[in-house]
Order: structure tokens, then sequence, then C-alpha cells
């Protein structure tokens, strides 16, 4: 078995051709921000086909919802922004927003 990585969450999505780069992230225990909050940062970078992204997109949200059927999450409405930019040439990147430390569509 491999070494566990610890994630806070999903910093950035890049989609270049075939390729999907999952950046994650943690938040520091050091670094702080102006207003006093754990800066994130870049832990580990994971890099699949995009094949086997949308293979994984598909599991995670069967996940998703057996936490939401179990009560373990509640979804909340999503944002009418959405933080996906469209390069020219086709690719594309996803950035977190928000500056919280949850996902902006649950809540615990």
């Amino acid at each position: 078995m491999q070494n566990e990585v610890y994630s806070d969450g999903i910093a950035e999505i890049t989609v270049t051709g075939p390729i999907v780069r999952i950046d994650l992230m943690s938040l520091s225990p050091t670094e702080r921000d102006a207003k006093g909050n754990p800066k994130p940062v870049l832990r580990q970078r994971i890099v699949m086909p995009v094949d086997g992204f949308a293979n994984s997109v598909e599991l995670m949200q069967k996940a998703v919802n057996g936490l939401i059927e179990a009560g373990a999450i509640k979804q909340t409405p999503i944002p009418s922004t959405d933080g996906a930019r469209i390069h020219g040439n086709g690719d594309a990147t996803a950035r977190a927003g928000g500056g919280g430390n949850s996902s902006p569509n649950f809540s615990a």
C-alpha cells in the first residue's frame, strides 16, 4: 500500500487535451493570510486521463449521494457563478472559490 495523503480539498483542476491535473491542497498550520486564516498550500497533484477522471467523478457522485441519504451532509443550492474557465484551445481550468474551509455545495 502507498502512503496516504491528507487533503482539505481540491485547489484547482486543469484539463489539457486528454490529461486532467487535480491539485490537492491543505490549510497551512503556519502560514496565514491578511485576515488571519490559514493559507491553502499545494500538497500533491493527481494526473489522469480524461476518461479516468470522468469515471472518478461518477464514483464520487455516488458516494456523495450515499452521504446525503445517510444524513451525513445536507445539500445546499449551487451558487450561480461558475468557477470554470474554458481557454481558446479547448483547455479548461476550475479553481476552488469562496475562501471558506468547506464546499459551497454542502454543509455539515
